[in-house]
């Protein structure tokens, strides 16, 4: 088992001070940012399936271990039926990094209105197949998926569970832990409650949240547990506002240390990465 643990993107230009260095230019953004993590969650893919070549440059510009997880495109989750190739045209841009083995795996976030009804169960046997071949998790966002039977069909489509943390509001998963794949996968969204359902604020509003230690320490023995009962453990950060993403993916990696040794996979050498000793 190995645990990775970084942040849902990299290329913020407000993280110059707080993370990267003032003056640091987007196009050297993702090698800093390797030096420091083992892991990125690439986004931008929920909008635009890209080229093949961009990918492949994207590996070839990390280091040998350095893992990629990839957020499913929107006809997949959100808009489903729009794209009727959209899962041929996703694989066709992930391969470049199956080939370096770097694809770590695909994360399906579906939407809050995604509901848990008979047609939306049999969907997820078309996500499945649709990404036959490629890990996948999938992350509900309604509460309603926190069943027994969710948990089953999980397992028998070979999908995995993504663990959440996020304001404790009504509707909203909670908490749980369940891993239901040979991939472990958890979030954090920041607990910004006041601001989390306001269509009037700005989408990084959400996510502007710093967490205590304290908040972060109900996790570790949660993630120890994901982490025995999976092939490999994703931890990904999406505070991302000014910063906040690598201050607590930093501190989460040190709280790990203690309780996982040399399973928490630790990137901070500027080159290959080596495992914590």
């Amino acid at each position: 088992m190995t645990v990775y643990v970084g942040t849902a993107g990299f290329s913020y230009k407000d993280w110059a001070g707080p993370f990267y260095p003032e003056g640091i230019q987007p196009r050297q953004m993702l090698e800093e940012y390797a030096e420091h993590f083992p892991v990125v969650e690439i986004n931008s893919t929920y909008y635009a399936i890209p080229a093949p070549d961009r990918l492949a440059s994207m590996a070839r510009r990390t280091p040998t271990e350095f893992q990629f997880t990839v957020k499913a495109n929107r006809a997949m989750t959100h808009e489903i039926g729009t794209d009727p190739d959209v899962f041929k045209r996703f694989g066709a841009a992930l391969r470049p990094l199956s080939d370096h083995g770097k694809l770590g795996c695909v994360l399906a976030q579906f939407p809050w209105g995604f509901k848990n009804n008979p047609e939306n169960r049999l969907y997820l046997e078309v996500l499945a197949r649709g990404l036959e071949g490629m890990d996948t998790v999938v992350e509900f966002r309604n509460s309603e998926w926190e069943t027994k039977d969710t948990f089953m069909l999980l397992k028998e489509l070979d999908l995995g569970f993504c663990c959440v943390d996020e304001p404790r509001l009504k509707g909203l998963v909670s908490g749980r832990v369940e891993v239901t794949g040979p991939v472990g996968y958890m979030r954090f969204h920041g607990r910004n409650a006041s601001v989390w359902w306001d269509q009037k604020r700005e989408s990084w509003e959400r996510y502007n949240y710093l967490y205590s230690e304290g908040e972060l320490g109900e996790w570790v023995a949660k993630v120890q547990d994901i982490s025995e009962k999976s092939d490999r453990t994703y931890v990904i950060f999406n505070n991302h506002y000014k910063g906040q993403a690598p201050t607590n993916a930093r501190m989460f990696e040190d709280m790990l240390k203690s309780v996982l040794g040399d399973s928490i996979y630790i990137s901070r050498t500027g080159g290959s990465g080596k495992l914590f000793e």
